[in-house]
């Protein structure tokens, strides 16, 4: 019998690239319909590898999964598998860290400047047959204003670059950023409370965890300026949405660009969805024809490495390695 491999969830047409990957280690894969944790609870219990993009990994499911070796996330973020219950169960967990970086501060410049040329705002109006400059709120020069970055890993270096080449100041907060750092990339190193204060736009590039969960509340946006506005392509659970809510609907701050909620899709009566100074897409800001077939190729392959008793590229739970309970026993090199 093939070894298995389950799926819990994905966004791309097929999954050929990881199939064939995975051929070459003698196993198969079996794609749960729902993602939810009942179906998994029936599906992970003779499964080696888990392979997972948004569905949650809960304690339960992995209890469950009594032969996996691997946990492999489809993407960067991990805060949908239980890593403490994978490291105790001796089940190596994986991600795929560097991808994406230029389809993400891409996206995210372009919900800047949506947001500041009102972009998404006449279009609609246009449609609506309304030829109207003066409408809405008036727009602002980009060159000179202040771009804040909260968190400067891989994808907030890229956008504090494309954000310079539109005249654009940068300054980040990053607990793992010092001064010299910053100088190498010609950004300035401030405060959190700082950058609140002096951003004209501000631009989400950190994980979610217990510490950064609702990261922006009621205080956060009134420290904001009026005229400035929010950018979150990282994940949704940093900003309390009915803090964001709030704010936009009392004019504290002038508008967001969100790719990411914390429930999505959100439900149609969400009201964030009702603003016209409100830009929202569909967590996209991942995905282009050449950043998802990495995407694929990379956990696939750290699957298969796993299951060949290699160890793989990016192991997130290091600790594992050293518990005696590891279910993988890697070759000797």
């Amino acid at each position: 019998m093939k070894r298995k491999v389950l799926v819990t969830d994905y966004a791309w047409e097929s999954l050929e690239i990881e199939r064939e990957i995975l051929s070459r280690v003698g196993t198969e894969i079996v794609v749960s319909s729902s993602g939810e944790e009942n179906e998994l609870l029936g599906l992970a219990g003779d499964v080696e590898g888990i392979m997972t993009s948004w569905a949650k990994v809960t304690a339960n499911v992995i209890g469950a999964a009594r032969q996996c070796q691997v946990i492999a996330r489809y993407g960067i973020g991990l805060d949908n598998i239980d890593i403490e219950k994978a490291t105790q169960e001796g089940i190596i967990v994986t991600n795929v860290p560097a991808y994406c970086i230029e389809e993400v501060s891409d996206h995210a410049m372009a919900l800047i400047l949506a947001c500041a040329r009102k972009i998404s705002f006449y279009d609609r109006a246009v449609k609506k047959g309304e030829w109207n400059l003066l409408s809405g709120n008036k727009m602002r020069r980009i060159r000179g204003k202040t771009l804040g970055l909260v968190g400067f890993g891989k994808i907030g270096q890229a956008m504090a670059v494309k954000a310079k080449g539109f005249g654009l100041r940068v300054i980040v907060t990053d607990p793992a950023i010092n001064k010299e750092k910053a100088q190498e990339h010609s950004v300035e190193a401030v405060t959190f409370e700082r950058l609140l204060s002096e951003s004209d736009f501000i631009s989400l590039h950190l994980p979610l965890n217990k510490s950064t969960n609702n990261l922006f509340g009621e205080k956060e946006f009134k420290r904001m300026k009026e005229t400035s506005y929010i950018i979150n392509t990282s994940r949704g659970g940093l900003i309390d949405v009915k803090a964001l809510d709030k704010a936009i609907r009392e004019k504290w701050i002038s508008g967001a660009g969100l790719d990411v909620l914390p429930k999505e899709p959100p439900d149609m009566t969400e009201s964030l969805l009702g603003y016209e100074n409100v830009i929202i897409t569909p967590h996209t800001a991942f995905s282009s024809v050449e950043s998802v077939e990495e995407l694929q190729r990379i956990t696939a392959t750290q699957v298969a490495s796993v299951l060949s008793g290699n160890k793989p590229e990016n192991i997130v739970n290091p600790d594992v390695l050293v518990n005696p309970k590891l279910r993988v026993s890697f070759q000797a090199t």
